[in-house]
């Protein structure tokens, strides 16, 4: 069934009778809607392997999914999930890692060491966290089914940060069958051994995702659910996530109880859901999303940093913020740095750029000064992705006043995140540069700040090259403490405003809405364990 005609089939005839609850048993519809969760996400997750995109909501799916040997709490400290414990030794440089007894994948295969050591080598080879563990591994083994061991060339204090981080990419575990699967291209099929499988015969691209409780799941048997920690429980056979990209029609669907949860409400229907007595809205990441321009810096005009400069000095965070939502500061901030306003890495080093005043006539006579030659310039945007959509026509009228011959395509979601991967020239599939956002807690510092990377082609999308960056970047992993990271940061701040490897948009904070008889719901992200109906 294609997307349309569910979505049409759904307007005429409620959701539950499109989605195949039959109207004949209305008892054993009700009792079936009861055990599901119905969630409409902040866009299609048309790209279901975890691993190879930055996409948020492709994160959110892979937790349903997948499971992590560690995960963060609330408080952002890390906590064993898959792992029953570790021990540390020789100063630092060996990690034994014991997996807790009882897990298996989907397939009820057990989870085994050697399905970690591939998982593991394959994340790494994604992310910029990973990637930074893996160049001090000297040898990572599987001594036996449990039993993981890492041999580092030095020291590495925040390993279980890095296996149990809550931004983009984060190192879930899959069969080693699956993990030997070239990163750079998706796996063929999604088994791991988190609360929910997938339902692959049930997905509607562009419409539906299913998920159904797996019940051989051993959640954890100590300690609070929080964030990623703690035991994850599932208390719905079903969960389904509904695609639906007008705004407008998902609003509908949340107030007339034909969905439980809208991921990502907009701006001008808060009141309105806010005012409903059976809806709750509630902000759950604290920590907000930055928005971000990023240029691809292998192709003219943005491979020139003196034009990328310029294009920060035009920026006004507030359009970008105000476009999103509105005029409500508190759900925004501008003045932004390198870093989330909230860590200790965020500094006032090099503000002025951005905070300044604003002089378009003499960024765009920087511009052609700085050699730019009429090429034209493809900003690509999603068409059903309204935050990211905003953004992006923010940064085409600001390109176009700054003079660059501009061509705005608008593709779907699942599109574009594809379409980030190619680096051929806009005419052979590529670009030339996006809008997107990052959970903020990413930007807290250097350690998962994928485009604060200055590695080139291993970089994210858009492949900034910055040699100081990338050796500010390992000083800071290696600081003696706190006060010594901070100064770094503040040098990387610095670099950053020379370099430009992106343009930070400011920080928006994103509200939920679900129904009031929803409980349990987890601080952080949209997560599904933990979640009952009273």
């Amino acid at each position: 069934m294609r997307r349309r005609d569910l979505l049409r089939s759904t307007l005429g005839a409620g959701f539950s009778a499109a989605l195949g609850y039959s109207l004949a048993t209305p008892s054993i519809a009700r009792a079936q809607a009861a055990r599901t969760l119905r969630f409409v996400p902040q866009a299609d997750a048309a790209i279901l392997d975890p691993m190879i995109t930055t996409g948020l909501v492709n994160r959110n799916h892979g937790f349903l999914v997948f499971d992590t040997l560690y995960g963060v709490n609330e408080q952002l400290q890390p906590q064993p999930q898959m792992v029953a414990g570790h021990v540390v030794e020789d100063d630092g440089k060996t990690w034994v890692m014991t997996l807790r007894e009882g897990l298996k994948f989907h397939d009820n295969e057990p989870v085994r060491a050697r399905d970690v050591v591939a998982s593991l080598r394959r994340w790494a080879s994604r992310d910029a966290f990973g990637n930074s563990l893996f160049n001090v591994v000297d040898e990572i083994s599987a001594p036996d089914d449990r039993t993981v061991r890492w041999r580092l060339k030095k020291p590495f204090p925040m390993l279980p940060e890095a296996l149990g981080k809550v931004g983009a990419i984060v190192a879930f575990i899959m069969p080693e069958r699956l993990a030997l699967t070239d990163s750079a291209m998706p796996v063929k099929e999604l088994v791991g051994s988190g609360p929910f499988r997938f339902q692959a015969d049930q997905h509607v691209p562009g419409a539906r995702l299913v998920y159904s409780r797996f019940e051989n799941y051993v959640p954890r048997p100590d300690g609070a659910s929080s964030l990623l920690a703690g035991p994850k429980l599932a208390h719905f056979d079903r969960v389904e996530w509904q695609v639906i990209p007008d705004a407008a029609t998902a609003a509908a669907a949340l107030q007339q109880g034909e969905v439980d949860w809208w991921d990502q409400p907009i701006v001008d229907l808060l009141p309105t859901l806010r005012n409903n007595k059976a809806l709750k809205v509630e902000l759950l990441d604290p920590f907000g999303n930055v928005g971000v321009l990023r240029f691809n810096h292998t192709l003219p005009p943005f491979n020139n940093p003196a034009i990328r400069r310029a294009v920060l000095s035009a920026l006004s965070q507030r359009d970008f913020m105000a476009a999103i939502a509105g005029d409500d500061q508190s759900l925004w901030r501008d003045k932004v740095g390198f870093f989330a306003p909230s860590s200790n890495m965020a500094s006032e080093e090099g503000m002025q750029a951005l905070n300044g005043p604003r002089d378009l006539a003499a960024a765009r006579k920087a511009i052609q000064e700085a050699g730019y030659k009429g090429e034209k310039v493809l900003l690509m945007a999603p068409g059903d992705f309204p935050v990211i959509g905003a953004m992006s026509e923010v940064a085409a009228d600001l390109f176009r006043k700054l003079g660059f011959d501009v061509d705005y395509v608008v593709m779907d979601w699942g599109s574009m995140l594809r379409r980030m991967g190619n680096r051929e020239t806009p005419e052979k599939g590529g670009y030339n540069a996006f809008c997107t956002y990052s959970a903020g807690v990413t930007h807290l510092n250097p350690s998962a700040h994928n485009f604060l990377r200055g590695s080139g082609d291993k970089a994210t999308f858009g492949w900034a090259s910055s040699p100081k960056l990338e050796e500010q970047r390992d000083a800071w992993f290696g600081a003696p403490d706190a006060a010594a990271q901070q100064k770094i940061g503040v040098e990387m701040q610095r670099q950053a405003f020379i370099d430009v490897p992106y343009v930070p948009l400011g920080v928006f904070y994103q509200p939920t809405a679900y129904k009031k008889e929803l409980t349990g719901i987890l601080k952080g992200l949209p997560l599904f364990w933990n979640v009952s109906r009273s």
